[in-house]
């Protein structure tokens, strides 16, 4: 057993409390992992919203960890104790999407990734009084100073590299930049545009320039969000308040090649596929509750698609953003703003109101 002081949310209403928690062995393919720092995602919001239902919490979330591995557990190969490592999603290794390299896909994705709970149920830790904690969100909950991660989970990376900042790359980021290089193959020439100047959408804009796109047109809401997309290779930004978005975006042309909403907001969603040209694909990766209703010929030369994690296979996907950062090209660091694990609440906050577009948090 080890001890962990983590963040644990009990009340959807109610703020994070930092608490002593105790993590259990790592169990077969499993590892311990110290956390060196971990991103706030959007997609946390799910979990401590309430939406899973009263036997999800108390919870401890976080699923945009890195570290460093302190012991593994039976069958464990890929890694060892000293291993630094980024965390990313689950998968479970055997299903036809897995075996065919999409885990991302996995059959079991919901399960391993958002019932904060291993397979078979359990939940991993205790708080002080013995009473059970959820500690699996995405196989990891990296909301502390240690963690349990699966092996399918942990990506290795080299130990000269700024570990504490590494995180946001297993999800977040991960999704943006994957929707335009994994799952649109945006080729050099074509044109994007971008719904939602957070993490995900300013990945999507880096990984856009770097594909050689013509046009990446980015809407947002917040003025300081527009100038940083523009900073990072967008060639055209737009204010979501507009009265006419699409034509806003489309301009004097006839729409893009693709469109890529992060906000999962039914309007927004709408314009993005409005502001397509035949052919076109909309990519879709907003964590909101509300549906996409569209006529059916809209989609008329067009595509519709949901992706998680940027389709991506992190083992593979994770060390190639790392090898563009370190020259310079894929400066994801500018998004993030490192607050201590104390600080938590402050960085939901900031994120909410729009002040920062990656908190990370880093662990003493």
């Amino acid at each position: 057993m080890t001890k962990s002081r983590s963040a644990v949310i009990r009340d959807p209403q109610a703020p994070y409390s930092i608490e002593v928690i105790e993590l259990e062995d790592p169990g077969p393919r499993e590892a311990l992992v110290r956390v060196s720092g971990v991103g706030m995602c959007h997609t946390d919001l799910i979990g401590r919203g309430g939406l899973l239902g009263e036997g999800f919490m108390p919870a401890v979330l976080g699923h945009e960890g890195a570290g460093v591995v302190e012991r593994v557990g039976s069958g464990v190969t890929a890694v060892a104790p000293g291993d630094h490592v980024v965390l990313s999603f689950d998968s479970c290794g055997g299903c036809p999407a897995c075996l065919s390299g999409s885990p991302a896909y996995c059959a079991s994705f919901e399960l391993l990734n958002l019932s904060g709970r291993r397979g078979d149920g359990s939940r991993g830790a205790r708080d002080d009084a013995g009473a059970p904690v959820t500690s699996r969100w995405f196989a990891q909950s990296s909301f502390g100073q240690y963690c349990l991660a699966t092996e399918r989970n942990m990506v290795t990376v080299a130990e000269d590299l700024p570990l504490e900042q590494l995180g946001p790359l297993g999800c977040g980021i991960q999704t943006g930049a994957g929707a335009v290089l994994n799952q649109m193959r945006l080729a050099a020439g074509q044109s994007l545009a971008v719904f939602g100047a957070g993490a995900v959408g300013l990945s999507a804009v880096m990984a856009a320039r770097l594909a050689g796109a013509s046009e990446i047109a980015v809407v947002d809401i917040n003025p300081a969000r527009l100038e940083l997309a523009a900073s990072l290779g967008a060639t055209r930004v737009v204010d979501g308040r507009d009265t006419d978005v699409v034509k806003a975006v489309t301009g004097t042309g006839g729409g893009l090649d693709f469109s890529f909403d992060t906000t999962g907001v039914a309007a927004v969603m709408g314009h993005a596929i409005n502001v397509l040209t035949r052919p076109g694909t909309c990519v879709l990766v907003g964590a909101g509750m509300d549906n996409v209703t569209v006529y059916p010929a809209t989609l008329a030369g067009k595509s519709l698609t949901y992706c998680y994690e940027g389709a991506a296979v992190p083992q593979l996907f994770i060390p190639k953003l790392i090898g563009l950062w370190r020259q310079g090209l894929f400066p994801f660091d500018q998004l993030i703003k490192a607050y201590p694990l104390d600080g938590i609440n402050q960085a939901e906050a900031d994120a909410a109101a729009g002040t920062v577009v990656k908190p990370v948090l880093v662990m003493s």
